[in-house]
């Protein structure tokens, strides 16, 4: 009889559920105050306006002043619209047009067959945790924080005709600079040397996160190492093998401060980034023709842009 008041005492303590008051049904529980709305607003409108102001205004104009002839000079009210012209003199009637899209697509070619594939096979060396793994990757890693224009001013160092190391060490007299027949080959190797750099880091990031039970498996089925990656890790890595693709398409493109600073995209050197400079700001001072050089370029760019964020997209609804 003693446990009973302690039995109805606690029974009479109301549950939380009951201690809720009911006349707060209506009312909206407020996660955030005024403050954390306002400066999420903030966080959102910037980078968008930003973005908007500096990237997505200024390629629709670009797009839309490849249709007049516009030379940068004068009112916008005179500008005279030609439609397709410039399109048709780019692809008819000017003659760097054709030099600049082969090398565009030798710079292609050079960076998806020879860095690329470097770039991989050092990343799979790398993640095997070598002896001086760290001081390796780092060295290679060096290059990609390197701007182009200044990689094109180290490489100098090699290529110079009169100090040049490689002309010093062989006893050559070769302006590798210089010399159309064979600038396009040294700027090449300038370039795919800090590309590799930017592959391995990418391929290396993916290795990382691959289940080490699919190398097991692979092992003990008696598969080689060779197998196991190009069968097993390999396509596991195909979001990774898409965002090598389009950023290695994408360098391909825009690479300008190099053979900017070599010889400003001319006598061989002749790159569709290197066009674009020289009919907007140049001497011409063409914009409608080099606007639409720009628009060519851009559209080329979004083809592959737009692979890209489908295949991410479709990795993130599975």
């Amino acid at each position: 009889m003693s446990d009973l008041p302690l039995i109805q005492a606690d029974r009479a303590v109301p549950s939380p559920a009951a201690a809720t008051p009911t006349g707060g049904r209506g009312r909206r529980l407020r996660l955030l105050s005024r403050t954390d709305r306002v400066v999420i607003a903030l966080m959102v409108l910037v980078p968008l306006l930003l973005v908007v102001g500096l990237v997505w205004l200024p390629a629709l104009a670009t797009v839309a002043l490849s249709g007049t002839d516009w030379d940068g000079i004068g009112p916008l009210s005179e500008i005279e619209w030609v439609g397709g012209r410039n399109y048709a003199d780019v692809v008819q009637i000017y003659p760097p047009f054709v030099p600049a899209v082969q090398n565009n697509l030798l710079w292609l070619a050079a960076l998806f067959v020879v860095a690329t594939p470097l770039g991989m096979f050092l990343a799979v060396l790398l993640d095997k945790e070598l002896r001086g793994s760290r001081f390796y990757q780092t060295a290679l890693y060096l290059p990609v924080v390197l701007s182009l224009a200044l990689i094109g001013f180290v490489w100098q160092l090699l290529y110079s005709r009169d100090q040049g190391l490689i002309n010093g060490v062989f006893g050559t007299d070769v302006d590798w600079y210089g010399d159309p027949d064979v600038n396009i080959w040294a700027v090449l190797v300038a370039s795919a040397w800090r590309h590799v750099g930017y592959i391995m880091l990418l391929y290396l990031a993916g290795l990382k996160g691959v289940d080490p039970s699919l190398r097991e498996a692979a092992a003990v089925d008696g598969a080689s190492e060779v197998n196991t990656f190009f069968r097993v890790v390999f396509p596991v890595l195909r979001p990774i093998n898409i965002i090598v693709l389009v950023v290695t398409v994408i360098e391909s493109l825009r690479a300008f401060d190099l053979v900017w600073v070599v010889n400003k995209g001319r006598n061989g050197l002749e790159l569709l980034s290197a066009l674009v400079t020289q009919n907007v700001v140049g001497e011409a001072s063409r914009i409608g023709f080099g606007s639409a050089l720009a628009t060519i370029m851009l559209v080329v760019s979004l083809v592959f842009i737009t692979i890209y964020l489908a295949t991410v997209m479709r990795e993130g609804r599975r």
